[in-house]
């Protein structure tokens, strides 16, 4: 059987290679083996799967940066291996080694099967060897550097008494978010998840909260009579899996640049380690505003002392309302600090793409920003976000990756 799944993943890889499809390396190949694994077989959504998938591309970048040396390397100091070694090799060997550390017992015979089927399409020989070594070093740096670092601790985010403005449990399943120990993950590149803590909600006797809380009533609505087809569409094409979604995005936007090995490598650890710093400043700051979502505010608007907002109490939103705070609102912030990596990356904000969603949803953009603006809107067309959290959330990924931007992947000097 295990020979059988190595076979099966060696022929998926050739396929991938084949003339007319997307051109796969080892970095895009392993990119959708852990999207695959920690999204796919684990179902974990992205506040799960983002630092899981930084911590594997992070090693990634250091195992081919160690060999390749253009660029200031993150855990492992540039040119640990030779210009000769196998970039390839050890780009698999960090990344299997790394994803291995952190999926089940279940999970690990996939796993292997698929580091496998990666190192049977590299020449046997001393570069191959020492490229396996490489990978080594760099899954043992990135391994140890997020030991303890705060993943997986307590469950769920403190009730306290419920009032006006208070986060509780919500329709449909009245969940206490199981992820919510995201808010105490060690960051990977800022310097701790309160540095960028956005501006607290709007007060709830303000116009501007008034004015958020009947745009999302209205827009957000499951009946509402004023969202377009074009909203409804934006709405669940950002609903779906958004960490999957983007991991789709990414590997089709590499494809499309041709970008090498070294090049791919860069700028996924770039994407994951600011997104995942994105939502671990954004859970933190959940926690700490502890805000309620429109569902109970529009239910319950005849307690929030504003004469601008009435109550709904049978109101429901186009998407199901998510087990945790609305302030501030991680999708916008996730979206935005990958919009600003990407036009970072590639030194301009015009770039066109479409994509398709596994639910058939197919959205196109011609700017990197215009996807991030597409995202603020469509949590309110959603009904699960006000537009301040939206903008909010945005702020955090604008501020992550200028820093990401400043203080990490430079070239090396």
């Amino acid at each position: 059987m295990y020979t059988r799944i190595v076979l099966i993943l060696a022929a998926a890889l050739a396929a991938l290679a084949a003339p007319g499809l997307a051109r796969a390396d080892t970095v895009t190949e392993w990119n959708l083996n852990a999207s695959t694994v920690l999204m796919g077989n684990l179902a974990q959504g992205p506040q799960v799967a983002l630092p899981h998938l930084a911590m594997v591309h992070g090693a990634v970048y250091d195992a081919v940066n160690a060999i390749d040396g253009g660029h200031e390397g993150y855990l492992l100091t540039p040119r640990v291996g030779t210009p000769f070694d196998s970039k390839e090799a050890a780009a698999a060997t960090a990344a299997y080694r790394v994803l291995r550390s952190i999926v089940p017992d279940s999970q690990k015979a996939l796993v292997d099967a698929q580091y496998a089927a990666s190192l049977a399409g590299i020449p046997d020989g001393l570069p191959k060897t020492r490229g396996i070594a490489v990978g080594e070093a760099a899954a043992a740096a990135m391994i140890a550097a997020r030991t303890a670092d705060g993943r997986f601790g307590a469950p769920g985010f403190t009730l306290g008494t419920s009032g006006p403005g208070v986060w509780e449990p919500v329709l449909p399943a009245f969940v206490n978010d199981p992820n919510a120990w995201l808010r105490n993950v060690r960051p990977f590149l800022i310097e701790s998840a309160e540095q960028f803590r956005p501006d607290g909600p709007s007060p709830l006797t303000s116009r501007r909260y008034a004015r958020d809380l009947n745009e999302v009533k209205d827009l957000g609505s499951a009946t509402s009579a004023t969202r377009t087809p074009y909203e409804t569409a934006g709405a669940r094409y950002w609903a779906e899996n958004p960490a999957a979604t983007w991991s789709r995005v990414f590997r089709n936007l590499s494809a499309a640049q041709e970008l090498s090995l070294a090049e791919n490598a860069r700028l996924y650890a770039m994407l994951y380690t600011t997104a995942a710093d994105t939502l671990i400043t954004v859970w933190s700051a959940k926690a700490h505003y502890m805000f309620w979502r429109p569902i109970t505010a529009i239910r319950r608007a005849d307690t929030d002392d504003n004469a601008l907002t009435e109550k709904d109490e049978a109101w429901l939103p186009l998407i199901a309302t998510p087990p945790y705070p609305d302030h501030p609102a991680g999708n916008p912030a996730f979206g935005t600090s990958v919009a600003v990596t990407l036009a970072d990356f590639f030194g301009t904000d015009d770039m066109a793409w479409t994509d398709t969603t596994n639910g058939g949803v197919t959205r196109s953009f011609t700017r990197f920003s215009d996807a991030g603006e597409d995202v603020v809107n469509a949590r309110v067309w959603s009904g699960i976000h006000f537009r301040n959290a939206d903008e909010q959330g945005a702020k955090v990924g604008r501020q992550v990756a200028k820093w990401r931007e400043r203080h990490f992947f430079g070239r090396a000097r």
